[in-house]
């Protein structure tokens, strides 16, 4: 698809895709595939992030929904997770949310769920690209009296806000002390509310966002910063959402960020003992650390690996009828309460695994051994197949032949920027190190 990537539409602001005249012809896409013949079949959720660009879109996105007959309902800053739930709850024919997740504020994004809160597939995805692009008829306008109408929706935090508590039980945290850091993000008023109303102490960071300060040196980026706070504060945990919300990044009570992996395992180990993951199985990425299966391996739990990207997880998900997956990188996917990556939620049901078990995060996340990685993210001006390239195929296939069971590589183009990944794990950090520097060498050589 020329439009859409791994994660909705994405790119730099007032460039093209992300510009009000494509916002625009969104909502008129949006609006032509997926008004549906339920009851509220005229109706859309748009939410968004705190970057400056969201008002432009917003504005350009719901005067395309309108014209087409949607009625718009306008959520503000809320995270991702949130406006899926909603699009869901309400009954709505889609969700949009805007947003470039962990990206800096200087790039914005169009995410598009459907009637069940889920992203949408391939083919529904490349039908509104079509219509974006001009290539598929253009409807003809509406008469001005079956034009919609756009709304402020008041309480769509409060019902998120009850939703995600009611997903933990509404686990009590008194005597918890937690740092709160929102990334200057969409996060930024509500994430504090829940764990305060829940009886938790909460030192908070990275709530005033300003428009352009989003994801800068705070959050799930930059997970350190919580740790400093909570060993300065002496507090329990440290938990650090990204841009959206969408994923969460933990530090225990050293100021020790705990890795995703980690979080995957002891949440897997923790479902399969309450009898809540089905079939005994864990979704993942490639990305995922050695020692997670090896981990899981030791409580027999199966694990399924998918593409990098936590729709490719969800997929799997569904497919297979698994309760729980996620990715290193902070998604976390709980089926029987989400439809997607849900940061807050995520957090709750790790604090609520603290509370039931009695033990530190420190303790929870000692369940594996991690192989040490390092990984690389090298900007490239293109992105040609990697089959294309003779240098990095050959040491591509020297590293699988000389790491053996020993460690493993991944090289792969970014779904949402101009850069190419390299992930090395070993069992010896040296190796590690030497061969992300002969990756990145190739790669510059050929590509550069």
């Amino acid at each position: 698809m020329k439009l859409f990537g791994t994660d909705g539409i994405r790119g730099r602001v007032n460039e093209f895709p992300i510009t009000a005249e494509v916002a625009l012809r969104m909502g008129k896409a949006v609006a032509s595939v997926l008004r549906s013949s339920g009851p509220n079949r005229n109706r859309v959720l748009v939410g968004k992030d705190t970057r400056i660009s969201g008002y432009m879109l917003e504005t350009a996105l719901t005067s395309g929904l309108v014209s087409m007959g949607m009625d718009v309902f306008m959520v503000g800053p809320l995270p991702t997770p949130a406006v899926a739930h909603l699009t869901k709850s309400m009954g709505a024919a889609a969700g949009i949310m805007i947003t470039a997740s962990h990206n800096p504020y200087e790039d914005n994004g169009l995410k598009v769920f459907g009637p069940d809160g889920y992203k949408l597939n391939d083919e529904l995805e490349e039908l509104i690209e079509r219509h974006i692009l001009g290539e598929e008829p253009e409807p003809p306008p509406l008469p001005p009296k079956q034009i919609g109408k756009a709304h402020r929706i008041d309480d769509a935090r409060g019902r998120y806000i009850e939703f995600a508590k009611h997903t933990a039980d509404n686990v009590p945290l008194h005597g918890l002390r937690i740092v709160v850091d929102c990334g200057h993000g969409a996060a930024y008023f509500i994430s504090p509310l829940i764990f305060k109303e829940l009886g938790a102490e909460v030192i908070t960071t990275g709530i005033q966002p300003d428009g352009i300060n989003i994801n800068s040196g705070c959050g799930a980026l930059h997970p350190e910063n919580a740790g400093e706070l909570v060993r300065r504060h002496n507090a329990d945990l440290g938990i650090s959402f990204d841009g959206d919300a969408d994923r969460v990044i933990f530090t225990d009570a050293n100021g020790q960020v705990v890795s995703g992996d980690r979080i995957l395992a002891l949440c897997a180990i923790g479902l399969k003992e309450q009898g809540r993951l089905r079939k005994d199985t864990l979704v993942t990425t490639v990305m995922s650390n050695l020692g997670l299966k090896e981990a899981m391996k030791q409580h027999k739990i199966k694990v399924e690996t998918t593409a990098v990207g936590d729709r490719n997880v969800i997929e799997c998900m569904r497919k297979g009828g698994y309760s729980f997956g996620g990715e290193n990188s902070g998604h976390l996917i709980f089926a029987d309460h989400a439809t997607t990556g849900d940061g807050i939620l995520s957090a709750l049901q790790v604090l609520r695994m603290m509370r039931d078990r009695n033990s530190t995060l420190a303790q929870l996340s000692s369940v594996m051994n991690e192989y040490p990685t390092q990984m690389a993210n090298i900007p490239v001006p293109a992105k040609p197949p990697l089959d294309s390239l003779p240098k990095l195929k050959k040491l591509m296939k020297k590293a699988t032949t000389e790491f053996g069971e020993h460690g493993r590589h991944l090289v792969r183009y970014s779904g949402t920027e101009k850069k190419i990944r390299v992930l090395v794990e070993h069992r010896e950090i040296e190796e590690c190190r030497r061969w992300v520097s002969l990756f990145a060498a190739a790669i510059k050589e050929e590509i550069g």
